[in-house]
């Protein structure tokens, strides 16, 4: 007989670790643009629930593990809709299949290895961890069941994701299979002005063109009220 340990129904399961999102704009830059990137590819996938910075209680007691806020998660088969946290047992036992962290200077080796081994056990089939200070990408994937480093991360695509990781000397740039770059939030929005820009100047063009036509159609009956008036049936011309 399976022992099962009794759960109390009072346990707290706050919604904050009291710990900051990010530690500097340029970490906090890189989890917005893979978070806000991810949603507009999987914008149309009602099953697919991104986070950035969310707690994640793998267990319902907090006696065994605490919880770990990845700066990006990733998890198919759950809607997309507001958390406060994500209490695993609340959504079906899914995991986050994708994780993402970015280093920040306060991040300690211990706590990074602390958060490898969380994922590890918890069942996580991709893990991703980028410095942006000296440019360094890390990948892990799940195989026979263990968290293996990826050898070769420059061009790596996610198997989940079906995204482009290209390192290069001045930093990571990521690309969805169509050849789309990851944008920043500013870059994201200049790209929608001017793609309103070119949907206006598109339409006053068409209206020119509806103009022009109309311009010519009424110069052509004023000719054929002339000829009339001459005497002359103008279809017979």
């Amino acid at each position: 007989m399976t022992f099962t340990p009794a759960i109390d129904p009072d346990i707290e399961y706050p919604d904050s670790d009291g710990k900051p999102m990010a530690d500097n704009t340029e970490q906090y830059e890189w989890i917005v643009k893979i978070k806000e990137n991810l949603e507009i590819i999987f914008a149309n996938s009602p099953n697919v629930f991104i986070a950035g910075g969310l707690l994640w209680y793998p267990v319902q007691d907090k006696k065994i593990t605490e919880p770990v806020a990845p700066d990006v998660m990733v998890v198919f088969g759950r809607p997309k809709g507001r958390r406060g946290s994500y209490k695993q047992w609340q959504e079906d036992n899914i995991a986050p299949q994708v994780v993402f962290e970015i280093l920040s200077p306060s991040n300690s080796l211990e706590e990074m290895e602390r958060k490898l081994l969380f994922y590890q056990r918890y069942g996580v089939e991709e893990y991703y961890l980028y410095d942006p200070d000296p440019h360094s990408f890390q990948g892990w994937l799940r195989q026979e069941g263990i968290l293996s480093s990826i050898p070769e991360i420059k061009g790596w695509v996610s198997p989940r994701l079906s995204i482009r990781f290209d390192l290069r000397e001045d930093g990571l740039e990521i690309y969805s299979l169509d050849g789309q770059k990851f944008l920043t939030s500013l870059e994201l929005s200049q790209k929608a002005e001017q793609a309103s820009l070119q949907l206006e100047q598109e339409r006053l063009k068409a209206e020119e063109a509806s103009l022009q036509l109309e311009q010519e159609r009424l110069k052509a009956e004023r000719l054929a009220e002339y000829i009339r008036s001459l005497g002359i049936d103008p279809d017979t011309l």
